[in-house]
């Protein structure tokens, strides 16, 4: 059985280990992140070398997600590289005018300067994805005196966040403009940003993407409380080629309690919007060091894919764990017996709505006669993408083949939840005319299909006409008049 939920694998120090990428590839990942919080240009374009020259030689195809690292609202670092221990009812100062490597039991530097500026009496402040809980007692100039609430050991520059949200800092850093150039370099797919609060970050991030030659899709990464706010939400997924439920940050600064019920609004939102949907964080994290994951984790990615999300990421557990075959094996396996429950495949996608333009029509026509008609596959030609990726806002246990000569198109299809790439030949006008038995022959050779299976075919009346689809054909395996 195919597996219609997509897996996203992060590469880093442990999937450059001999065999360990290919091993990942081959256990089932459909994209891999690359993340550009840590290592050097170089590191992350050998990478992607790497992916691209295992799908060539597999003849498939992978996609490349490149994720920006965003603003760094972080403390700075301890003397010598000490840890400290903060017990409830310590006093605790976060100093923007302290060194940033004189941290000590009483005090630490912090990366984002403007920090006292943008806090008050009375503000929570979480260290370490929220181990660490710090009440504002008051600020004197620049520096910020707290009170301990929540104790653990604190080291070198972890992440800080505000409960509730409201940080300033601009989602787009120049690191991550440099970062854009270097994803455009790397041909990257997908460009994922991080802490947008506006339509505003998205659009900016495509125009440089643009400039830098780039047509990558933007992943806008939500992890602010602002930008959970409904025509703030609407406005970041309209811009964005799909959203990530990016539940570290996110949960750190709305509180655990409330991200359950966000996913699933999320996960709805950016269906319903046609969008590509991402499930991220802590997904399989005791999986970092034991061969076997927790139950607690296996009813984690089932019901991100019974929310109907397009992909489940996996983070430390490929990039840096012990065990990164296992985790991808394990996710694909949860994936796959959760497809089989029958509300996984029940949809209610654009049902009792009216559709913007023609090619949508014969998208959402062609899975509502799937589905009643009891065909074997469904294959959308495609030149942009568009097509397949609105038949599979259609929750289906009918696999939808996406056929296209650009690698482009077929690397970002790899996102789509139940869609599969296929390349097919360049064709003219004259052999246009012929494309539906080139179709079934295709299918024919990869074993997908067999005599007297019937197919489901949308297609344009051109060649490479992009939003040109206006035709869509039954055709049974075995007819002569294909």
């Amino acid at each position: 059985m195919l597996r219609r939920t997509k897996i996203l694998a992060t590469l880093g120090p442990a999937t450059d280990k001999p065999g360990v990428l290919e091993s990942v590839l081959a256990a089932g990942a459909n994209v891999v992140r690359i993340n550009f919080s840590h290592g050097s240009e170089e590191e992350h374009l050998a990478r992607v070398k790497a992916v691209r020259n295992w799908a060539h030689v597999n003849n498939t195809y992978v996609g490349i997600l490149m994720d920006l690292q965003g603003p760094k609202i972080r403390i700075a670092s301890f003397k010598d590289g000490i840890k400290i221990t903060l017990n409830v009812g310590d006093k605790f100062a976060l100093d923007a005018d302290m060194d940033n490597t004189s941290g000590n039991q009483d005090a630490v530097g912090i990366a984002y300067k403007t920090l006292p500026q943008e806090v008050k009496e009375g503000n929570v402040l979480l260290l370490d994805d929220g181990k660490i809980v710090l009440e504002v007692t008051n600020i004197n100039g620049n520096k910020i005196n707290t009170v301990v609430t929540q104790g653990g050991i604190l080291s070198d520059k972890k992440g800080l966040n505000l409960r509730g949200g409201g940080l300033s800092a601009d989602a787009l850093t120049e690191k991550d403009k440099k970062d854009i150039v270097t994803a455009a370099k790397a041909k990257a797919d997908y460009v994922a940003l991080s802490f947008p609060v506006s339509g505003d970050d998205v659009r900016l991030t495509k125009k440089l993407l643009k400039a830098a030659g780039s047509d990558a899709g933007v992943i806008s990464k939500i992890e602010r409380a602002e930008s959970l706010v409904e025509e703030v939400i609407n406005d970041i997924i309209q811009e964005s080629a799909g959203i990530m439920v990016a539940r570290g940050d996110l949960g750190v600064e709305i509180g655990d309690p409330q991200l359950p019920a966000q996913q699933k609004r999320l996960i709805k939102l950016a269906r319903s919007n046609d969008r590509i949907v991402i499930t991220a964080t802590q997904m399989l994290e005791s999986m970092i060091h034991s061969p076997i994951p927790t139950r607690a984790e296996v009813f984690d990615v089932a019901n991100a894919v019974l929310d109907g999300t397009d992909a489940v990421m996996l983070s430390a557990e490929t990039a840096a764990g012990d065990y990164p075959e296992n985790a991808v094996r394990t996710m694909h396996d949860v994936c796959v017996e959760t497809e089989k429950s029958p509300t996984a495949k029940v949809s209610h996608h654009r049902l009792h709505e009216c559709f913007d333009h023609i090619d949508e029509t014969i998208a959402m026509s062609s899975m509502y006669a799937a589905n009643h008609l009891g065909v074997k596959v469904v294959v959308a030609l495609t030149d942009s993408g568009k097509t397949p990726l609105w038949m599979s806002r259609m929750s289906s246990n009918i696999s939808i083949y996406a056929m296209s000569d650009s690698v482009a198109t077929l690397r970002k299809t790899t996102l789509y939840r139940g869609v599969y790439p296929c390349g097919i030949d360049k064709m003219n006008d004259a052999e246009w005319e012929k494309v539906n038995g080139r179709v079934v022959s295709i299918l024919e050779e990869k074993n997908i299909v067999e005599e007297g299976d019937m197919i489901i075919l949308t297609k344009g009346m051109h060649v490479n006409q992009s939003g040109g689809t206006n035709l869509m054909k039954i055709l049974r395996v075995g007819d002569d008049d294909l």
